[in-house]
């Protein structure tokens, strides 16, 4: 059992799996592999210059510094990564990260209120991008950076919200609920959504299309 399913409440179950894109990892992992090769490149000079006696111990231990140095980083960037869970259950999203000391935070599904997806070039073509869930009772808003397959964990947690919330139709939820959110959540939302739109984190078709959604709940 992961420590992620250690968390699921009685009657929680996941629903989708995610994690950062192998891209992050690799990038994290560029000074402890310029480190790694720096070791290597000591060694093999000392080898091929026949250094002996004091020189060679010195440079055969900076040698074996860097490499052990080196590599045990690259092995906790990569085990750090491992460790990572972005799970979306029938109930919230957790975002659980940490090798040893572990942190999780979740936004409930039924509190998520958008999420913006952003993607360049580099990322449509290998399927990662950034995503900011925007909720109705917070001011912050959870930030999955580099997130691999962006656009399925997407689809996931909005198609796992809509059947919480409307048990699989719009009708549903109107006979239990009114069929309104209250407008205060709405009017939060709009805040939110202006706010990014005046950073430049959406464009204004965006903003346009994300508030007419809105407004259509009120």
């Amino acid at each position: 059992m992961s420590y992620g399913e250690s968390l699921l409440a009685n009657g929680e179950h996941i629903i989708y799996r995610g994690r950062q894109h192998w891209l992050a990892p690799l990038s994290d992992s560029l000074r402890p592999l310029v480190l790694f090769l720096a070791g290597l490149v000591i060694f093999f000079l000392a080898v091929i210059i026949s250094v002996s006696g004091f020189f060679w111990t010195i440079l055969a231990f900076v040698s074996l510094v860097t490499l052990v140095v080196g590599g045990v980083w690259m092995a906790i960037v990569y085990f750090t990564w491992r460790a990572q869970e972005y799970l979306i259950t029938n109930r919230r999203v957790l975002k659980i990260e940490g090798l040893i000391d572990k942190k999780s935070g979740d936004s409930s599904l039924d509190k998520i209120n958008d999420a913006v997806l952003s993607q360049g070039l580099l990322a449509r073509l290998f399927k990662y991008g950034d995503l900011e869930i925007m909720t109705a009772s917070e001011e912050a808003v959870d930030h999955y950076e580099m997130l691999a397959h962006a656009v399925d964990f997407k689809k996931a947690m909005l198609d796992a919200k809509h059947k919480l919330e409307y048990g699989g139709t719009r009708a549903s939820v109107s006979a239990r609920s009114g069929g309104a959110r209250p407008n205060d959540d709405v009017e939060a939302a709009l805040d939110r959504l202006a706010a990014l739109r005046d950073k430049g984190k959406i464009t204004q078709a965006d903003y346009e299309r994300k508030k007419a959604d809105l407004l259509d709940k009120m």
